[in-house]
């Protein structure tokens, strides 16, 4: 038999049911003020974070430690919610958070449907998202404008679609987030802009039937439409004329009147008063305005106040300054020129002599059908029978139609410094750095702009005046220029030329931070300064880039009248001169170390107010080269030995013709002109330094930006105690920044070139930053925060 089998009962299944979230009323209570109370609070925070998040960074490694202090204005939770929001998060469209978690709070209090708030929470992400990658384009004014989702997105489309394809992609989210969310269509921005353009309509209509009640037959010929026309728009003038503030009397003028049937239409002229409105100035100007009219315009020379320039009793008057005519020679020389050329077939229309202080020019103009080379090539026998030496034939005279013959005088006459010191010209000249060189033939003082120039060239042979023509350059801007608007660098290989200038060290004089002396000797201190001029000039091209001016002289003039902040680095820019007495001793010697730094000064000093002036006995090719010659167009050569340093130096013969004795040929690349240099003694040097140098100056000489060669990077200090105060903070921005430039720190720290490039040299020390790299920035060996902070605190331990 089979067995029965035994039936079990099954059970039913429960339906599975969702649990329950509804919430009692005092649970809303309680979690409405949480949420309510916490939006608030992320706003306070996030607030605060555009105070002191930057600040705060240090801390945030070090949130469990209670030593750790946080300028948050909600302490440590603050800085680290603030951080992780919009630093690391979606940049300040994260307060649309605190308000979406402040709004949820309110739901749940008031027990409002929750289906809104979804809504809210779902677009709020939208538009948090949306700005994120906005304000990511802006990351280079603030990082936290977009914060580190907005960036890393933006790079994202950025690498695929590219910036114009990021922007059309952000411009339809935009465009979809409104036709979505407000139901926008074009239709309705269309009736938005035709109702607009009906009101403006309906408004000006009703004003001027208000104002006007003229009824006009609408059978008008055509010049009667054509009057009425210039009636519509002298209506309109009227109402312009009212809004300007025109009295009653100026509007009564328009009479009109019409006459409909007859076509007759008079219309008077409307006299209307024009009212010049000012330009509205600027922010910027307006504080700098005031300013002006409370302190009044920035004054450099203000610190010496008392300075006084030196008088012309220092300088020598000399018996033998006024020229004394020779009539017998004049004759006699005469005589010669005109027999001479007469041997070789050459006659003479007119002979006139220009007596000046050691030649005389003797303008011929010759008879008609005469070669101007036959002339020239006459120079060595013209010298021959006046048995003079320097003879030189200017054939012809730029400008004038003659001959020159120049011959020297028997009888020189000194040209004393004070003479051309003391000069009209030179005392009541308005030029930015002018200078007294000497006299010309025709006894005028020659007074140029180094300025414009704007660098100068010297050359001569041992013996011949450069030395003195040094000085006479330097005393020229000493008589006219206050220790507050130029600086000079001196660099004297032969150590005896300009030393007298030491007394006058804090006054005028620039050097490189803790050098011992103010006149240059030494070839690699010489190379350290001309590295150093550079960096001066790349510093100085920013402010003026940062100061949108074009020149030194544009810049001063808008720092002097305040327009300029002294907060963000900018200061009164004095000129730079730098003399270099020897230059082919420093070529060789030191090659292309020297002739570098001079090529990129020459061309590109000019407009930042650095000007050279380079002075050597030997003018040849290897010491004064191309590069050079390019960009020194002004050019004084004294008298040199043969024809091929001529025209190295001047680019034309002439030079080697010369009677020495600071007689000299200055081209400014046009015209070469004969002048005879002033002269100046040493005694007088001396009184005028002493002079100077006995007045209250400045604390120390004029501080050039340092410069640190690659063979010093191992004298690098590394004594903890001696480290800048803002050393942690330096290198909180280098790391941030992955880039070790003394450049960066000076932005973002606002330092001044010295301090910065110490604390380079301090992270250098340390480990932080690599050794230096030339022109590339150095690198930075610590990658983030976090590793700086256990770096600096294992150093400390």
């Amino acid at each position: 038999m089979a067995k029965k089998k035994t039936e079990t009962k099954k059970t039913p299944k429960k339906p599975y049911k969702m649990p329950s979230f509804k919430l009692s009323s005092q649970q809303k209570l309680v979690l409405g003020s949480f949420l309510a109370i916490f939006g608030i609070l992320l706003f306070i925070a996030f607030v605060s974070f555009f105070f002191t998040g930057e600040a705060d960074q240090s801390s945030l490694s070090n949130f469990a430690s209670r030593d750790t202090v946080s300028k948050n204005w909600l302490s440590k939770s603050g800085a680290w919610l603030s951080d992780f929001f919009i630093h690391r998060g979606f940049g300040i469209s994260s307060f649309i958070f605190s308000v979406l978690i402040f709004l949820s709070g309110l739901y749940v209090l008031m027990d409002i449907d929750k289906a809104k708030l979804r809504k809210h929470w779902f677009w709020g992400l939208i538009v948090i998202i949306w700005l994120s990658v906005f304000f990511g384009f802006f990351v280079s004014l603030n990082d936290n404008l977009g914060g580190a989702i907005g960036f890393e997105l933006n790079s994202y489309l950025q690498d695929y679609i590219g910036i114009i394809g990021t922007i059309l992609v952000l411009l339809f989210c935009l465009i979809a987030y409104l036709a979505i969310r407000f139901k926008l269509t074009f239709e309705s921005i269309a009736k938005l802009f035709s109702f607009a353009k009906k009101d403006i309509k309906e408004e000006f209509s009703n004003d001027e039937e208000d104002e006007f009640s003229i009824a006009f037959d609408n059978n008008l010929s055509v010049e009667a439409e054509d009057i009425k026309s210039a009636f519509d728009l002298a209506l309109e003038a009227e109402d312009i004329t009212k809004e300007k503030v025109v009295t009653k009397d100026t509007a009564s003028k328009l009479k009109v009147h019409v006459v409909a049937d007859e076509d007759d239409i008079e219309l008077e002229a409307l006299e209307m008063k024009v009212v010049k409105v000012k330009e509205e100035l600027s922010e910027t100007d307006n504080l700098a305005n005031k300013l002006v009219e409370d302190f009044g315009q920035f004054d450099p020379t203000l610190e010496l106040g008392n300075y006084q320039f030196p008088p012309l009793d220092l300088l020598t008057k000399y018996d033998s300054e006024s020229i004394t005519i020779n009539q017998e020679e004049l004759e006699d020389n005469k005589n010669k020129i005109v027999d001479t050329l007469k041997n070789y077939s050459i006659g003479i229309a007119s002979i006139k002599a220009t007596i000046g202080p050691t030649v005389t020019l003797y303008e011929i103009v010759p008879d008609a059908g005469i070669r101007i080379s036959k002339i020239k090539n006459l120079e060595d026998d013209i010298a021959l029978s006046l048995s003079a030496l320097g003879i030189r034939i200017i054939a012809p005279i730029p400008g004038k139609g003659t001959i020159g013959i120049e011959v020297p005088n028997k009888n020189a006459t000194v040209v004393s410094m004070r003479s051309v010191i003391a000069s009209k010209r030179f005392q009541s000249s308005d030029m930015q750095l002018p200078i007294a060189l000497g006299k010309t033939i025709s006894n005028e003082t020659l007074v140029v702009d180094l300025a414009k120039m704007p660098h100068l060239l010297m050359a001569g042979a041992t013996g011949q005046g450069k030395s003195v023509g040094l000085n006479a350059v330097l005393t020229s801007l000493l008589y006219k220029k206050h220790p507050a608007e130029v600086k000079f660098v001196l660099v004297d290989p032969k150590k005896v030329e300009l030393t007298l200038f030491n007394k006058i060290e804090r006054h005028y004089l620039a050097k490189l931070p803790d050098s011992e002396d103010a006149i240059i000797t030494d070839n690699t201190k010489v190379i350290n300064t001309l590295n150093s001029l550079c960096i001066e000039m790349d510093n100085r091209y920013e402010l003026l880039k940062n100061a949108l001016c074009r020149n030194i002289a544009e810049y001063n003039v808008k720092f002097k009248a305040r327009k300029l902040n002294p907060n963000e680095g900018h200061q009164f820019l004095p000129y730079i001169v730098l003399v270099v007495d020897e230059f082919a001793d420093l070529i060789m010697t030191a090659g292309k170390e020297v002739e570098t730094p001079i090529a990129r000064l020459a061309q590109l000093a000019r407009a930042i107010g650095i000007h050279l002036i380079i002075a050597t006995q030997r003018p040849s090719v290897n010491v004064i080269t191309g590069i050079i010659k390019a960009n020194f167009p002004a050019r004084i050569a004294f008298r040199v030995t043969s024809k091929i340093d001529s025209r190295t130096i001047l680019d034309s013969s002439g030079a080697d013709q010369l009677i020495g004795r600071g007689d000299m040929l200055f081209t400014q690349g046009n015209d070469v002109t004969r002048v005879q240099c002033a002269f100046i003694d040493t005694p007088e040097v001396e009184r005028l330094t002493d002079f100077i140098g006995s007045q209250k100056a400045y604390p120390e000489a004029y501080a050039l930006p340092e410069y640190v060669g690659e063979e010093s990077g191992m004298s690098i200090d590394i004594d903890i105690s001696e480290r800048d105060k803002l050393f942690r903070d330096a290198a909180i921005v280098i790391v941030q920044a992955q880039q070790g430039s003394a450049s960066l720190l000076q932005r973002k720290l606002k330092l001044g070139y010295n301090r910065a490039g110490r604390l380079i040299d301090q992270l250098e020390a340390a480990g932080i930053v690599g050794p230096f790299e030339g022109s590339k920035a150095r690198q930075v060996l610590i990658t983030d925060l976090t590793s700086l902070d256990k770096f600096l605190e294992n150093e400390i331990l």
